[in-house]
């Protein structure tokens, strides 16, 4: 198998970096309605995401297999593409999240997405808060998560 690199994203991986969250979005969580069309997912991801988040991405034979995006101390994106999910990937994203932010980690999921509950309870996040979905483009029901050292 050949290595996984995981780095910071560049204006070069805007492209395939919204490709990941497409494909994964709509393999995780088929029964959930994204707001956005696929253009518009693009464009932000060129736009917004990429350039002015903190963005990393995981690489592997020049192609992005995940994604994750850090916003302080909250993880607000972690997306793989389907053929890479069980992978370590995911891991190692988290171990970094938990690197850059040392005094503690908040993220979102959706309910109806209990694989992403497992993997953040593995990791040692609890469950902190569930909403009816009001709060989010989705109108999704959804939990955030915390994790403390």
């Amino acid at each position: 198998m050949s290595p996984v690199a995981i780095r910071r994203a560049t204006a070069s991986d805007a492209a395939a970096t919204a490709d990941v969250y497409l494909r994964s979005f709509a393999a995780a969580l088929p029964t959930v309605v994204r707001p956005r069309s696929d253009d518009e997912v693009r464009a932000y991801f060129r736009d917004v995401v990429v350039p002015s988040r903190e963005t990393w991405v995981a690489v592997v034979n020049d192609q992005v297999a995940g994604l994750m995006v850090l916003a302080g101390d909250l993880l607000s994106q972690l997306y793989l593409a389907p053929d890479w999910r069980g992978r370590g990937i995911g891991d190692r994203f988290v171990a970094l999240a938990k690197e850059r932010s040392p005094q503690g980690l908040s993220l979102w999921t959706f309910q109806v997405n209990r694989p992403a509950h497992r993997f953040y309870e593995r990791h040692g996040f609890v469950e902190a808060e569930r909403t009816d979905g009001s709060g989010n483009e989705e109108r999704e029901p959804d939990l955030r998560y915390v994790w403390r050292p």
